[in-house]
């Protein structure tokens, strides 16, 4: 009987123990499932591209090309806002299709255009776009655009400064189908202060010719000769060792004093 009884009493510590030891796996289980905690507040997509600059595509188109069409007003005598305010319409800052696939910064058509094309719908299906090589050419084509057709010869007997005469004058003559287009230029010129960049045109050339972009024929050889300096010095404030230069590149060509 004695050795029954202890029989029993064995059997349950056997299982008393087992069961701690089943609880204290569960335990350490359940201790693996808890996901690690941080003290930094959950992130959603929107918080990680907050951490980048917190700048406006126009804002970034702006800056990207004030100084090109600062360049063209120079050389073309049209506003510097005019030719900003133009391209941002034109191409959504930078980020329409025509300006991301063709470089057409200002919805320019083919016309007599005999260079490379894209299509796009427009004001009809798949109408005839001028493509080009980088966003340079596309301003450059602007300005060439505008200068050397006779309907809009009107807008050279405008004052620089009279923005506003500009863009109405633009729709006269037929640039845009949009009635409201004038107002368009005038609002985006306002809201960013556009007009700046054409009162800064008597003091720019000096800033202007620290630096070139290359445009297509150009060669080391015809840059220092519109610029007055030698070919060497050129290629020593840019490291080139050869020759060779790419249309689109910005070469400095004088120190800044």
């Amino acid at each position: 009987m004695k050795q029954l009884l202890a029989l029993i009493l064995v059997l349950i510590c056997f299982s008393c123990g087992s069961k701690r030891k089943i609880i204290t796996k569960k335990d350490r289980n359940e201790e693996t499932e808890v996901p690690v905690k941080s003290d930094a507040p959950d992130r959603t997509i929107e918080d990680v591209k907050s951490d980048r600059p917190v700048i406006t595509s126009t804002e970034s188109y702006i800056e990207t090309f004030k100084d090109i069409a600062i360049s063209e007003m120079e050389l073309y005598s049209i506003p510097a806002s005019i030719t900003l305010a133009q391209g941002i319409l034109e191409s959504g800052s930078g980020k329409g299709r025509l300006a991301v696939k063709a470089n057409n910064h200002f919805g320019i058509k083919c016309h007599d255009w005999t260079g490379a094309r894209i299509y796009h719908d427009d004001d009809r299906s798949q109408e005839c776009f001028r493509k080009y090589n980088n966003p340079s050419q596309s301003f450059r084509d602007h300005s060439e655009f505008l200068a050397k057709r006779k309907r809009y010869s009107k807008l050279f007997n405008l004052s620089m400064k009279d923005y506003k005469g500009w863009a109405r004058e633009l729709r006269r003559a037929g640039y845009a189908t949009d009635k409201r287009y004038p107002q368009k230029l005038i609002s985006l010129i306002e809201r960013y202060d556009l007009d700046k960049y054409d009162r800064k045109s008597a003091g720019i050339s000096a800033a202007a010719k620290r630096e070139h972009i290359v445009m297509a024929g150009d060669t080391l050889y015809s840059i220092s000769k519109r610029y007055g300096v030698s070919v060497e010095q050129i290629k020593s404030l840019n490291k080139l060792s050869g020759n060779d230069i790419d249309i689109g590149q910005v070469l400095i060509i004088s120190s800044a004093e």
